[in-house]
Parts: C-alpha cells; sequence; structure tokens
C-alpha cells in the first residue's frame, strides 16, 4: 500500500491509525458472491483513525488515492498483498 501514516492491519480501534482490505484480509475465505451481498467488494477499504493529526491523515490518503488512481490507469496492480 502507498499509506505512510496508516498501517495495514485488522486488528482496530487502538491509537494508530489502521486501513484493512477485507476482502484480501477479514474476508479472503468467504465466497465472492456471499461477500458482494453483503458489501464486501474487492475495492473496499476499512479505515480506522487513530490520535495522528488530521491534516497528515487527510494528506497521506489523498497522496495514496492519486498513486493508486494513477496506477490503475496504468493497468498496475494497486494493492499488494
Amino acid at each position: 500500500m502507498f499509506l505512510r501514516f496508516f498501517a495495514l492491519a485488522v486488528s482496530l480501534g487502538a491509537a494508530e491509525s489502521y486501513a484493512a482490505v477485507p476482502a484480501l484480509m477479514t474476508h479472503d475465505q468467504v465466497a465472492l458472491e456471499l461477500r458482494l451481498k453483503v458489501g464486501i467488494t474487492d475495492n473496499l477499504i476499512r479505515l480506522s483513525v487513530g490520535l495522528e493529526d488530521k491534516k497528515d491523515l487527510i494528506e497521506d490518503l489523498d497522496q495514496a488515492l492519486k498513486i493508486a488512481v494513477l496506477s490503475n490507469q496504468l493497468g498496475k496492480q494497486t494493492f499488494k498483498h
């Protein structure tokens, strides 16, 4: 992932900010049809916002999303697991 302040993690609810991709992490063993039925798409990202400065977090998300869009446009894999 392209985030600097958000750690990639399944565990949420700490003082630090975390990002999770449920389709690749917590729900990777769930059938695609069932995941989609409950709204867990392949591009869903779950965020848990911690105590970091909100400006830093917003800038971090902004730059990561810009890179992801550019990577997608270039046909490269956006998320590396």
